[in-house]
């Protein structure tokens, strides 16, 4: 009777490990793993593991969509399980939504610079460097509070896993929290590059820009002297802006595919534990 096996058919009907579907979630979890145990990452390595985790959402989807996976959880641990991982995704899909958000601003502040850059007006620049100011302080708080909340959910998330790991909770439920809590990981390396610390010397990125930048508001003694050293930086500073939106551009493309990943990913997890 059901009584007396309690836990022991909770398990989804999974196809056997042998079949593709399953070779290739197992293959795709290997690689992630792999590459989220290296020390440092760069900005194409983050976009290369978005891309590849919204890969293993997909083969997570096949597997689900198999004729062979059509067995509903029954078991409380099973139901209790499947709430977890919506409210995950959403958190998900969130953090997500606020740092597409804060990308949207860098390339505002982007534009702004060049602009800038471009007009080479002592009053303009003046103007644009202070709202740049006033935006970067606002985007930076947004960056942290996104990055506390992703510290926040690694610390519950993981020990979730690990107080789970005491039922047979199958390999599909072992998927899905493992995918998350690489998600998880992966947002705070965006977040860990978007809020890089300023250097104090030779910055890059926003602290060389601003210190050019300032050096045109300079009109007394040397003012020829710090001209040529403007003419010398203005081509430094539009290549590192370029270089700064490439990357830029690179990760919110990376986050756009994972985030349609995870909503198509939680449609099939809706539709398949659906009565």
């Amino acid at each position: 009777m059901a009584a007396s096996q309690p836990f022991h058919v909770r398990s989804i009907s999974l196809p056997s490990r042998d079949h593709p579907s399953m070779l290739k979630m197992e293959e795709d979890l290997r690689k992630l793993r792999s590459f989220m145990a290296q020390s440092s990452l760069t900005s194409l390595m983050i976009v290369d593991g978005l891309k590849g985790l919204g890969g293993l959402y997909e083969c997570i989807d096949e597997v689900l969509h198999l004729p062979s996976s059509n067995q509903h959880f029954s078991s409380q641990q099973q139901k209790e399980w499947m709430e977890v991982e919506l409210d995950g995704s959403i958190r998900l899909l969130e953090l997500l939504g606020t740092l597409k958000d804060c990308m949207q601003e860098i390339k505002c502040q982007i534009r702004d610079q060049e602009m800038a850059l471009r007009r080479q007006g002592e009053a303009v620049v003046k103007h644009e460097l202070h709202t740049h100011i006033l935006s970067d302080k606002k985007l930076r708080k947004n960056i942290q509070n996104c990055s506390r909340s992703l510290k926040h959910m690694n610390g519950k998330d993981a020990l979730s896993c690990t107080e789970d790991k005491e039922f047979d909770s199958g390999k599909m439920i072992e998927s899905l929290k493992e995918a998350r809590v690489l998600a998880i990981h992966l947002l705070q390396s965006v977040s860990d590059f978007l809020s890089m610390p300023r250097p104090k010397r030779k910055a890059s990125r926003w602290p060389l820009i601003s210190k050019a930048l300032h050096k045109r508001k300079v009109t007394c003694k040397g003012e020829h002297e710090d001209a040529e050293t403007n003419d010398e930086c203005v081509p430094k500073i539009k290549y590192q802006l370029q270089t700064f939106q490439n990357s830029i551009n690179r990760l919110e493309e990376g986050l756009d595919f994972l985030y349609r990943r995870i909503i198509r990913n939680r449609v099939a997890v809706l539709n398949f534990f659906s009565l």
